[in-house]
């Protein structure tokens, strides 16, 4: 599939220009327009947006989202709505993708396939909402739930990122810190005792051969690094691991809670939103469980499925995981007696997200004084093993 930049010409011989992304060649780009309407004039082979162009952040999608939900609830035209778009985004990356949707929606694309080639940046359940707002007329409400949806997820992601920077921080610092203590220290203090004949320690020992073996065979500690990287970087790539490494996400040390509610979260306001526009239970769930990236979850999501299907209520689905917590199955039963199931759940996921705030700030705390402490300990370590010789040395003049 290639890019042409074309000019063409429309029924009162209006001519304009435009770029048509994934054709096999100019015959089959006059055919499609040819389809419209429109009369090909010329056509060259144009250049897809290179790797070196700005990364597309989310909070630009977010922006977009909102913005095009506002234009299309006032009535401007899909079209309309996605040029004046293209006018105002700075994002060369971003101005591209915009061109080629309005493009495709321009030759009859659905605007839900139009927006499908850009799956990677916009989400499984985006694309769920565009397709049931346009199949149910519902458009407009779906445009701003999903950008009401994709804001609160930025924040989220913007949250979880900050509970594990300082610890990131802090290691990256300490390893710093015992790295310069190798290469610089520990050698001046190997060839002074070296010259005093003075007997080294275990602990002492242990790290004049650390730092000699950095220094002197640092390219085979470079070797085995990348080794290592590569091979987990491939394990992560094999469902099986993956899947493992899912479960013990859930159940992990100290962080357990807190990922636990995230993927809940994820995929209860996803179930509960396009569930509210008018996709199916099951489609929901489908989408909910793509969208919360855990395949502990997704097996999940495929018995409430089939639990569902054959007439089971959904929180008494729910009630048999014990991932899901009771609140939410309390809101969710709630909402089936009143027939607000959708929005119950959309207030569960809210309380989700408060609690998640709350157990952030919580871990921060509790991570602040544990890890300077580790981080003190293991430089007084370093420095008492230093030490150690010449205090031997020291005594035998007592």
């Amino acid at each position: 599939m290639a890019v042409y930049e074309y000019t063409a010409k429309d029924q009162a011989g209006n001519k304009f220009s435009g770029i048509y992304n994934d054709i096999d060649n100019v015959a089959t780009l006059r055919e499609e327009l040819a389809k419209t309407g429109f009369t090909l004039v010329k056509a060259h082979p144009g250049k897809k947006p290179g790797r070196k162009r700005k990364k597309i952040k989310q909070s630009e999608v977010v922006a977009f989202a909102y913005k095009f939900a506002g234009m299309y609830s006032a009535g401007l035209s899909i079209v309309r709505c996605l040029e004046t778009l293209e006018e105002q985004t700075e994002n060369q990356a971003f101005k591209y993708v915009i061109t080629d949707i309005r493009e495709s929606v321009e030759t009859g694309s659905s605007l839900a396939k139009a927006f499908g080639k850009y799956a990677n940046l916009f989400s499984d359940f985006f694309l769920g909402m565009l397709e049931a707002g346009e199949s149910g007329g519902k458009l407009a409400e779906a445009l701003e739930m999903s950008a009401i949806y994709l804001e609160k997820q930025t924040d989220l992601k913007r949250k979880v990122k900050s509970a594990f920077a300082y610890p990131v921080v802090v290691s990256i610092t300490c390893f710093v810190v015992v790295g310069l203590l190798l290469v610089f220290v520990v050698p001046v203090f190997s060839k002074l005792y070296k010259q005093m004949h003075v007997p080294l320690p275990g602990p002492t020992q242990a790290l004049v051969d650390l730092s000699s073996l950095i220094k002197d065979g640092w390219w085979w500690v470079l070797i085995v690094a990348v080794g290592v990287a590569v091979g987990l970087r491939r394990l992560s790539g094999s469902p099986q691991i993956r899947a493992k490494w899912d479960v013990f996400k859930l159940n992990m040390p100290v962080f357990a809670k807190l990922n636990r509610m995230v993927v809940v979260s994820h995929f209860t306001r996803t179930f509960a939103m396009l569930a509210s526009v008018g996709v199916s239970l099951i489609e929901a769930l489908e989408v909910a469980s793509q969208v919360a990236h855990n395949h502990k979850l997704t097996e999940i999501a495929t018995e409430l499925q089939q639990s569902i299907e054959v007439g089971n209520p959904v929180a008494s689905s729910m009630k048999n995981y014990d991932i899901f917590p009771p609140m939410i199955v309390q809101l969710a039963a709630s909402g089936e007696e009143v027939g607000e199931l959708p929005q119950m759940l959309n207030k569960g996921a809210d309380f989700l997200d408060k609690d998640i705030d709350r157990t952030i700030n919580a871990l921060i705390v509790k991570l602040e004084p544990a890890l300077t402490i580790i981080m003190g300990v293991i430089v007084l370590f370093l420095l008492t093993a230093v030490y150690l010789p010449m205090f031997d040395y020291m005594s035998h003049f007592e």
